[in-house]
């Protein structure tokens, strides 16, 4: 079979350029660092890896709710713990008003300080997050949930919408809570034996005068309202401390889903540098052999073989 002279360059230049791609190629991994530059050079495994990092992304936006959750949670743990304090330093004084041993002037002191004490409870009620969303207003974050009025009147403007963010594939946990849920109203039995319903703060109010006017039924109502409001605020309490083991709980097989994950896609995605050396030191010595044999054999005419 005749070789043509043209033949013979077009093999070899292929032959170069073939050559120099891979190196190329071999050059950029080794660069860069990962197995797969391009998704054409290896698409089952460029489909992985955007398979891997699309989960990975979610895990993060998993990640951040969890982390505002949290916040939320504390935030609310620490306005509870305020609160359940609050009320148990009320009932002392409610207690000590109606046992009878204190004088007028003394009992307006205590009406004082109960009052004084349920303007604090107004404050707690209206606890802001870190981000200054303000936590017992169900979905309306930006609004102040308990405002006082030139009357005296304490008025929730809060909404009764519960919400929740997921922190996995299948769980969600609750973001937020209403202020009814923790500042609920308090139920009373009247003569007639019907269940009436009293504002949290009116209650505390009604318990003030009470003190102040040395009405001890007023006081003993107080009393059993103060019962009926640590019970509400030790439910809120309790709940709190489920969800926040929940978010720790989730927080931790998250955080080993992503380690997996991260692994699985270091085994997919890096680069066996010692391997990738050898192949090019490989693809080297195969382009120098054939840039040398092209050289070689270009050189050959019939004069050479003339003695």
């Amino acid at each position: 079979m005749k070789v043509s002279t043209s033949l013979f360059f077009d093999r070899s230049t292929d032959q170069m350029i073939k050559g120099q791609s891979e190196l190329a190629k071999t050059q950029t991994r080794l660069s860069s660092g990962k197995e797969v530059v391009n998704p054409s050079d290896a698409p089952d495994k460029a489909t992985a890896i955007q398979r891997i990092k699309s989960v990975l992304n979610k895990q993060e936006s998993f990640a951040r709710n969890i982390d505002g959750a949290e916040n939320r949670l504390i935030a609310e743990e620490t306005a509870l713990k305020g609160v359940n304090d609050v009320l148990t330093r009320i009932k002392e004084l409610s207690i000590q008003a109606a046992n009878g041993t204190l004088g007028p002037r003394d009992k307006e002191l205590v009406a004082i300080e109960v009052e004084g004490l349920t303007q604090d409870l107004l404050s707690l009620a209206n606890t802001q997050d870190v981000n200054d969303n303000y936590i017992f207003s169900g979905s309306r974050i930006q609004v102040q949930p308990f405002q006082k009025s030139n009357h005296g009147d304490v008025t929730y403007f809060g909404d009764e919408t519960r919400n929740a963010v997921q922190v996995s594939e299948q769980r969600y946990i609750r973001f937020n809570r209403t202020g009814t849920d923790v500042f609920g109203r308090v139920l009373r039995e009247t003569d007639s034996g019907q269940t009436v319903g009293k504002g949290f703060f009116e209650a505390l109010g009604e318990l003030a005068s009470g003190i102040r006017e040395s009405n001890t039924s007023a006081i003993n109502q107080g009393i059993d309202d103060l019962d009926q409001a640590s019970f509400n605020i030790a439910v809120a309490t309790a709940q709190v401390g489920s969800e926040m083991a929940s978010v720790n709980t989730q927080r931790e097989i998250n955080e080993e889903t992503v380690l997996q994950l991260r692994t699985i896609l270091s085994n997919l995605e890096d680069l066996d540098y010692s391997k990738a050396v050898t192949q090019m030191q490989k693809d080297m010595l195969a382009l120098q052999a054939t840039q040398s044999s092209f050289s070689q054999i270009s050189n050959l005419n019939l004069f050479n073989y003339i003695s």
